[in-house]
C-alpha cells in the first residue's frame, strides 16, 4: 500500500505558549483504518485538526497525496478529505436532505449549479447510510446513532478518499457504536481511507488496521493491534495496569483493566469457605 498521508515533524498549538502536538512525525496508508487513542489532552483532536487544515502548524507539514495541505484551494481539499468533527450540530429544522446536500458544496460553482448528477449522489449517500425513509426528517428529531449516520452521509456525499472523525462513537449508546463502526469498516472495504479518534480500546484493537497511541502530544507507540495493546503499552499511555487477553470473537488483542478491586482479587488466589474447604477465586 502507499502511503496517502505523511506528516512530518508536525508541531501544533492553540497559543504561543502551550504546544500540544510536538514534532509528530507519522505515515497513513491508503485504505487503511487508523485509530487515534490516548488519554484526555494528549493531542488526538489537535492531530486532527492539523491534518483537515483547520488548525495552522506551528512547525513541520502535512502532505496529501504528495500535495501540501495548506497550498491547496479550499475546494480541491474538500474534494479529497472529508471530516467530521466531534458532537456536530445542524441548524434547527435543517432536514436529512438538506444535510446531506451540504456535502455537494465543493463540487459547485458559478458554472455548476445543482445537478441530477449531484442529487444521485446524495441519494446513494443516504441509501448507504440506510437513512432514506428518515430523509424529510429534521436531523434534531433523529436518535444519536441516526444523527451520527446522517453527519457520516454527508461526508460521503463530498465523495472524499478520506474520511477523519473525531470520537464518532461518542455519547452514543454500544448498539449504536457498533453501527457506527461498522459502516465506517463497510466504507473502508469500499476504497476510502479513515483516521478516528476512539476512547475505547478494544473497539479500536478490532476495528483499526493501525493503531498510534499518543501521550502527551507525542506518539509513545504506533502499529498494528497486536504491537501496540500490550501491557506495557496500556501502563505508559494511560497509567493502567491492564491484561491483554484474545477477543473471542475476532482474536485482537482485548484489554482487560485491572483497577484496585481487581488487584485485590487478584492477589488472593483463594478464598476459604464457611464449610472449612478452600474455594478458587476467579482470576483476573
Amino acid at each position: 500500500m502507499n502511503d496517502l498521508i505523511q506528516i512530518e515533524n508536525l508541531s501544533l498549538s492553540y497559543d504561543s505558549d502551550t504546544m500540544i502536538v510536538h514534532e509528530l512525525n507519522l505515515h497513513i496508508q491508503q485504505r487503511t483504518i487508523t485509530a487515534l487513542v490516548g488519554p484526555n489532552g494528549c493531542g488526538k483532536s489537535t492531530l486532527l485538526r492539523g491534518l483537515s487544515r483547520l488548525l495552522k502548524p506551528v512547525k513541520g507539514n502535512v502532505h496529501l497525496d504528495g500535495r501540501d495541505i495548506h497550498a491547496m484551494k479550499a475546494k480541491d481539499l474538500a474534494k479529497q478529505l472529508g471530516i467530521l468533527p466531534q458532537s456536530p450540530t445542524a441548524p434547527e429544522g435543517l432536514t436529512v436532505h438538506e444535510l446531506v446536500a451540504q456535502g455537494r458544496y465543493p463540487h459547485q460553482n458559478w458554472f455548476q449549479q445543482w445537478s441530477r448528477e449531484d442529487e444521485r449522489i446524495v441519494e446513494d449517500a443516504l441509501i448507504t447510510t440506510n437513512l432514506t425513509m428518515f430523509a424529510d426528517r429534521p436531523v434534531d428529531t433523529l436518535s444519536g446513532g441516526q444523527r451520527q449516520r446522517a453527519w457520516i452521509a454527508m461526508a460521503l456525499a463530498q465523495q472524499t478518499e478520506v474520511l477523519l472523525l473525531d470520537e464518532p462513537t461518542t455519547y452514543l449508546d454500544l448498539a449504536y457504536q457498533i453501527d457506527v463502526l461498522d459502516l465506517l469498516d463497510d466504507l473502508n472495504e469500499q476504497g476510502r481511507t479513515i483516521v478516528m479518534v476512539l476512547h475505547d480500546l478494544n473497539q479500536a484493537a478490532r476495528y483499526a488496521d493501525t493503531i498510534v497511541a499518543l501521550r502527551g502530544g507525542q506518539i509513545v507507540a504506533q502499529g498494528t493491534p497486536e504491537q501496540v495493546m500490550t501491557p506495557e503499552n496500556i501502563l505508559q499511555v494511560f497509567g493502567l495496569k491492564a491484561e491483554v487477553v484474545s477477543d473471542p470473537i475476532t482474536g485482537t488483542p482485548m484489554c482487560v483493566p485491572i483497577g484496585r478491586r481487581g488487584q485485590r482479587r487478584h492477589e488472593r488466589q483463594v478464598l476459604p469457605s464457611t464449610n472449612g474447604k478452600v474455594n478458587e477465586s476467579i482470576k483476573v
